[in-house]
């Protein structure tokens, strides 16, 4: 009896011995499957250019707007006509520029991310070669090509987000959108400067003839180098797509295509106007664009405010001002990034080791990080609170200095805190919106920026200048707003994955 007993034994060891084995086996067998099929076939070094490029035509969007607005006065006279007339073109270009993005970005979320932003630039560049032959005598035809190259230009940077939706994890995307957002955010402190020069030097259609060089050298790299990213074309890059969407030089990703990959699924195209019925969304959405209309009236005031209240101020030096609050700007959408990349990794570690020490095992370690398990909410906007203090607190104070018309250098340095702070708030939660729908980030991107734009239509109907620190209050009213996103985020994801599972 012993003896069976003990042989017994000896059998169920064995088999959980063989179990575990197996187990183990089974485990390594699916991690070196996860190391097999990474999230992209790109180094590394190959998604920074890729996101460079991108950057570059993200570029066109502000710049296009804003290399306009010293030769306003010029284009007036010229045209024989009011500067309230020529202002009218500022505001149409607006609305097109929160319009067009919805088309656009919802047709790169179906046919592909190269094809429209090639389709974008050349669209760019022929409305500015049309501005820059435009007569004098055609006021309407002014008006017309400019809502043309709003809606060629504004839709680069949903397009771009997009881009880095295809080839980014989670946890590389906040340093992808932080170097992606630099295009975008020099924009308005280069712009009225190279706008100023070349309307002084060369005359204002010298403006639409820098504009429509720049766009096709832009469109000719675009055409010659970027890949498709859309995953629902490409899937991480692999698949090779039909000769339309191939670049000229295959740069990057050269010799690591899969001849047998399985085609992902047929693009289906979405409605973006769905995307305003997802409450933790929607909640973002306005969040982003209240910050955005008071970074708006900040930014178009300073030339009229700094000329009224310094007097002494030339229009080279008034131009030099916007230099303050664009190096706030580009200071942070590098530190802005890292630091996101930080709490990504940072809330990571901290679930990984509480699963490893949770004696019930209700999250494997290696799971932590999946779409169910990860609070991504509270990761992205970790630091929002502290900097949407500091941003109130600077857009106020900017608001009084110059009131009380203080030294210059006090407005001017209010100017690179306010500029760094909305930087980064913007980013974060930007970055949260492609994290919560990466497979329509170039839609989710173009409904912010139609919100963005819908508010800055109302920062003109109120009128400028002191309308911002109104804006400012409402900033510090809408902040319970960030903790509802992290309240209501896992509930909302959890209920848009039940649905999309049933489907």
């Amino acid at each position: 009896m012993a003896h069976v007993g003990q042989t017994h034994h000896n059998s169920v060891t064995s088999s959980k011995t063989e179990g575990a084995v197996a187990h183990g086996l089974e485990k390594q067998k699916d991690n070196e499957q996860v190391a097999e099929k990474p999230y992209s076939i790109y180094t590394r070094r190959e998604k920074w250019f890729i996101v460079m490029v991108a950057s570059l035509a993200a570029l066109f969007s502000p710049l296009t707007a804003n290399v306009y607005l010293p030769a306003i006065p010029t284009i007036a006279s010229a045209f024989h006509t009011s500067i309230e007339s020529i202002n009218l073109s500022v505001t149409v270009y607006m609305v097109l520029q929160g319009i067009s993005p919805m088309f656009w970005g919802t047709m790169a979320d179906s046919v592909g991310r190269r094809p429209i932003l090639l389709a974008c630039l050349l669209v760019l560049c022929l409305s500015c070669i049309g501005l820059a032959l435009v007569p004098t005598s055609a006021y309407w035809l002014l008006m017309l090509l400019r809502c043309i190259q709003a809606a060629g230009s504004a839709s680069t940077v949903a397009l771009g987000a997009g881009v880095i939706g295809d080839i980014g994890t989670p946890a590389e995307r906040g340093g992808f959108f932080g170097l992606f957002t630099l295009g975008p955010q020099v924009g308005p402190a280069l712009g009225p400067i190279v706008g100023g020069i070349l309307a002084d030097k060369l005359g204002w259609r010298s403006i639409f003839w820098f504009l429509c060089i720049m766009s096709a050298a832009c469109f000719a790299l675009m055409l010659i180098f970027l890949p498709e990213t859309l995953r629902r074309l490409v899937g991480d890059g692999s698949v090779i797509p039909s000769p339309f969407y191939r670049p000229l030089v295959p740069l990057v990703g050269k010799g690591r295509v899969d001849r047998d990959a399985q085609r992902p699924p047929k693009p289906v195209l979405n409605n973006p106007l769905r995307l305003f019925f997802y409450l933790d969304v929607l909640n973002l959405l306005v969040f982003n664009g209240i910050l955005y209309a008071v970074f708006y009236a900040v930014n178009t005031t300073i030339s009229t405010i700094f000329a009224t209240k310094y007097p002494f101020l030339n229009e080279i030096d008034v131009g030099l001002c916007f230099l303050a609050i664009g190096g706030g700007m580009t200071i942070s959408t590098v530190l802005s990034g890292k630091m996101l990349d930080a709490d990504f990794q940072r809330t990571k570690t901290r679930l990984v080791k509480k699963a490893e020490e949770d004696p019930e095992k209700r999250i494997r370690p290696e799971d932590v990080t999946k779409e169910e398990n990860f609070p991504v909410e509270r990761a992205r906007l970790r630091m929002i609170p502290i900097f949407t203090a500091i941003f109130v607190l600077t857009c106020a104070g900017y608001g009084w200095s110059l009131q009380r018309e203080t030294n210059i250098a006090v407005p001017l340095i209010l100017q690179v805190i306010f500029g760094y702070t909305v930087t980064a708030i913007m980013n974060s939660v930007q970055t949260l919106l492609i994290d919560l729908l990466p497979s329509q980030s170039s839609s989710i991107t173009a409904c912010s920026n139609l919100v963005r734009c819908s508010l800055d239509l109302l920062v003109n109907a109120l009128g400028p200048g002191w309308t911002y620190v109104l804006l400012a209050g409402i900033c510090l009213a809408c902040s319970p707003m960030i903790w509802f996103a992290i309240w209501i985020g896992p509930r909302c994801r959890a209920k848009r994955r039940a649905r999309n599972t049933a489907a």
